[in-house]
């Protein structure tokens, strides 16, 4: 109860939980789009952005990093795909080529400012943290980022629910109906690139793709239809985020987004196999007609 009642569990599961709720609903658009990676490979494509606002500015202000991480995000995005459009480069391969390339230049930015007299007088502490998260040392200042984020993010989602469930799943009809692709693509684009720029210093860009993904993948054990795929895929990433926080604080050396994917793996897995739509239960329907 104490570690419950404590400011610093407050501040990072009001983080975390945020964080998993926004990521779960535009994970699930994402996945049901057929993009499953795409919120990897931005995530590998901040980096350098990150490193380049913390070049300009020598701050580590999570409003201008989370800028800089939108910008070359967005740049990774359009460049892929352009590639996949207009080339015979495919979309997974291109997801692979843009992924790695951008991380190498983040990697590249960020020896150079080691050691480097220029940046002396700028803490470059932290800046690790946004390869594998560190949701522990996570201050006021990024909860408010992320709450707010967030917020907008499920906001517009509802705004747009309409308009981005009828392009997703059948889009000549949205088409049809007045809807514009670019419209809705952009939407898209946006609130993902939002929310993987936002989750780096939580749980890294090494694992937000999980954080999109593995609710979805949870929700449709047990669902096919779409409102209680939400429902579902929210509330086991906020659960998963709960619980995930608590054990980190509990226990010494745990990461908080390592130890939230654990959790949020362990019911995927759950769910695969004792699910409505799980293995077992189209085994046992397999052998009835057999």
């Amino acid at each position: 109860m104490e570690i419950i009642q404590s400011y610093t569990f407050k501040i990072i599961s009001m983080g975390t939980v945020f964080l998993a709720i926004s990521s779960a609903i535009i994970g699930s658009l994402n996945l049901y789009k057929g993009q499953s990676l795409i919120g990897d490979a931005i995530g590998h494509s901040t980096f350098p952005g990150i490193i380049l606002a913390f070049m300009l500015f020598q701050t580590r202000d999570p409003w201008i990093l989370f800028v800089g991480a939108m910008l070359t995000g967005s740049l990774s995005y359009f460049i892929i795909q352009i590639s996949s459009k207009y080339s015979k480069i495919k979309l997974d391969s291109s997801l692979a080529v843009f992924l790695s390339g951008f991380f190498g230049i983040g990697m590249v930015l960020k020896s150079i400012i080691q050691g480097n007299p220029d940046f002396q007088g700028a803490s470059q502490s932290g800046l690790n943290n946004y390869i594998f998260g560190q949701a522990a040392y996570m201050m006021e200042s990024d909860v408010k980022l992320i709450v707010v984020v967030s917020t907008i993010v499920i906001c517009i989602f509802f705004i747009f629910r309409k308009e981005i469930v009828y392009y997703i799943f059948d889009r000549e009809f949205a088409i049809s109906q007045g809807i514009r692709a670019s419209f809705v693509e952009g939407l898209l684009l946006v609130m993902t690139i939002a929310l993987v720029s936002i989750g780096l210093k939580a749980v890294g860009f090494i694992l937000i793709s999980s954080f999109l993904i593995l609710p979805c993948v949870t929700a449709n054990q047990w669902s096919k239809k779409f409102k209680k795929v939400i429902l579902i895929a929210s509330s086991v990433a906020a659960f998963s985020a709960l619980i995930g926080t608590y054990f980190s604080s509990v226990y010494r050396g745990l990461s908080t987004g390592p130890t939230i994917i654990v959790v949020m793996g362990i019911i995927t897995i759950i769910s695969m196999l004792f699910g409505r739509y799980g293995i077992i239960n189209k085994t046992m329907k397999l052998r009835r007609l057999l």
